[in-house]
């Protein structure tokens, strides 16, 4: 984390309940605009980013049946499609969900109760990660606004190429797209009326695809990371 000498207290609560996604849609819109001009502060959240990560670190990793990659992979890609080159075996043992309680605990305690206020959580979250964690992106969905707040932590897209978001709905048999990610490390995707209420057990994926996303409606480039959508 970045020692209290070179940010203010403010800023350092502030940063610590953005990188949450504790604060409420009109305070996160404000300090978005403050990440835009002043590079201090983006520095901030990074190693906030970076710090919390290692709170799961000790957590011991589950080896999922083998069964469910091809599962994942008719849902992505269906039964007679040929499969991307990707493991998934690290994704059902991934500590998303309690490396979330564990982060608001963490800051709960350190600064107060009153940033548990149930009214300012976000009610979906998924972290989105490749097996190497050279990709990590994590994602906060508000079914009431109907849109995803996006940070990219590690990684970016190929030369001449494009990051694709996608929903993977439980019991689904395709994926959809959700848009192409930005360059730009942090963006808000709009989620359509129609999709809200399948976010709920549903996973997101993202996808290597050419300029301006997908041509075919469905992923035709190597899947790069995968979360399950955890509700808190």
């Amino acid at each position: 984390m970045t020692q209290s000498g070179d940010h203010n207290d403010d800023d350092i609560t502030l940063v610590g309940e953005y990188a949450l996604h504790l604060l409420d849609a009109e305070s996160r819109l404000a300090f978005k605009k403050r990440l835009s001009d002043e590079p201090d502060l983006r520095v901030l959240l990074r190693e906030w980013d970076e710090g919390l990560v290692y709170l799961a670190d000790d957590i011991p990793e589950v080896t999922p049946p083998t069964h469910l990659k091809k599962s994942i992979d008719a849902r992505l890609f269906g039964a007679d499609e040929p499969a991307p080159r990707f493991s998934l075996a690290w994704f059902f043992g991934r500590k998303g969900s309690v490396f979330a309680v564990v982060a608001m605990l963490v800051l709960a305690a350190y600064f107060g109760p009153s940033m548990l206020d149930d009214t300012q959580a976000p009610t979906y979250t998924a972290e989105i990660a490749a097996e190497d964690r050279a990709l990590v992106v994590t994602a906060s969905f508000d079914p009431n606004s109907g849109e995803i707040d996006i940070n990219r932590i590690v990684g970016s897209a190929a030369e001449g190429r494009v990051l694709e978001l996608w929903l993977i709905a439980d019991g689904a048999p395709a994926p959809v797209s959700l848009g192409v990610l930005p360059a730009s490390e942090n963006a808000m995707i709009s989620v359509s009326q129609t999709l809200i209420a399948a976010m709920n057990g549903g996973t997101l994926a993202i996808s290597d695809e050419p300029t301006g996303g997908s041509p075919t409606g469905a992923p035709t480039g190597e899947v790069l990371a995968v979360g399950t959508i955890i509700s808190s």
